[in-house]
């Protein structure tokens, strides 16, 4: 038998165009992910030195200045310093609880970050329980602070372990309820859905006006899952050093400090679509009709237009995250679990009540 090396060169060729193809495909679905993780690596930077730059002058005081511009570099000096220092790990302590937990909390929080419309079809996976699967995968970030506070072997991390618990399951109830409610307004469990049915009246539109008390119970509580000012009794350095973060240094303790900044801007970009209008234009649909067609016409323009809409809501939020941290004070653990329990709980429970009644009478 005589085989032609004409038929052998074109088989080769033709596997290794296969070969290049799949790499090719792998590339193409790799690339998104790893814009989606540079933008939030540089929006996390951005918060750091915002909120430097913000409690220095709430504080009469000079914030960074010497690190780049402005002291625009400062954050990313301090995640380079964290870097090579050294890990201290507790000698009697679970070295397998102790290491995973600061990667489960930062792993449980990014993968939120897939479901979040930045803008016309700009979003990485547009799931149709989208924002049940942001609640879900939410709930796993405590596991891990509870892991890392009884992993330290420290009973004062492990009081911080257990006061997070508490705090994430009494106003996880809340937040659901609000989200639960949006959904019925909107018909739908998808973000990009939710986004488009306040497309069509523009600034009168948004769910903000037909949910007001749910968006005050979201954002208290988004505040409260987020361990922020006045709800940061897991790490209250008066009463628990440190609480969780008590016996971790070096890299470690920089994915706690990254995951609060990354909760922060995941919950303020979920205010931002469920109540706001996402990359919706504010100006009503009846002035500038044309304008709202400018995302579906105009490609990267409008994709440019609609990711600094919803980048300018979000950091409104974050705005006033940031001057809630220096304004208010410190609840107690008591205070904290009854406005959980006692008020946002019946209060969510009504207006899910009234949002149901309503929709079940439009019908």
């Amino acid at each position: 038998m005589i085989i032609d090396t004409t038929e052998i060169q074109d088989i080769h060729s033709f596997s290794g165009l296969e070969s290049l193809n799949e790499v090719y495909g792998i590339l193409w679905v790799l690339v998104p992910i790893l814009i989606l993780i540079l933008g939030i690596t540089i929006s996390v930077l951005a918060i750091v030195w915002l909120e430097r730059e913000i409690s220095a002058g709430i504080q009469q005081r000079i914030g960074p200045e010497y690190a780049g511009p402005f002291g625009v570099l400062q954050a990313l000096a301090d995640g380079t310093k964290l870097l090579f220092k050294e890990n201290l790990i507790p000698s009697r302590g679970d070295l397998r609880l102790f290491s995973i937990g600061p990667s489960i909390s930062v792993i449980s929080i990014l993968l939120s970050y897939s479901v979040i419309p930045f803008g016309y079809n700009f979003i990485l996976s547009d799931f149709n329980i989208g924002v049940f699967l942001w609640i879900a995968i939410s709930s796993i970030a405590p596991i891990g602070l509870l892991m890392s506070g009884y992993g330290s072997n420290n009973k004062y991390s492990f009081l911080g372990g257990l006061r997070a618990a508490a705090q994430s399951i009494s106003y996880e109830i809340p937040l659901t309820l609000c989200v639960l409610s949006i959904s019925l307004l909107s018909n739908s469990l998808s973000t990009v859905d939710i986004v488009d049915a306040q497309s069509k009246y523009g600034f009168w539109g948004w769910n903000l006006w037909r949910q007001p008390m749910g968006f005050i119970v979201f954002l208290i509580s988004s505040l409260a899952e987020c361990e922020r000012l006045p709800f940061d009794l897991p790490e209250a350095e008066e009463e628990l050093v440190a609480g969780y973060q008590t016996e971790y240094s070096g890299i470690k303790f920089g994915l706690f400090y990254v995951a609060s900044y990354l909760n922060l801007l995941i919950s303020s970009l979920f205010v931002t679509v469920l109540y706001l209008g996402g990359s919706n234009i504010s100006i009503p649909y009846i002035f500038v009709s044309e304008f709202f067609e400018i995302n579906k016409t105009y490609g990267v323009f409008g994709t440019t237009i609609d990711l600094f809409i919803t980048l300018a809501k979000t950091y409104f939020f974050l705005f006033l995250s940031i001057i809630t941290r220096w304004a208010l004070p410190r609840l107690r653990m008591d205070q904290l679990l009854n406005l959980g329990w006692k008020f946002l709980l019946p209060i969510s429970l009504g207006n899910l009540l009234l949002t149901t009644s309503s929709q079940l009478f439009s019908l």
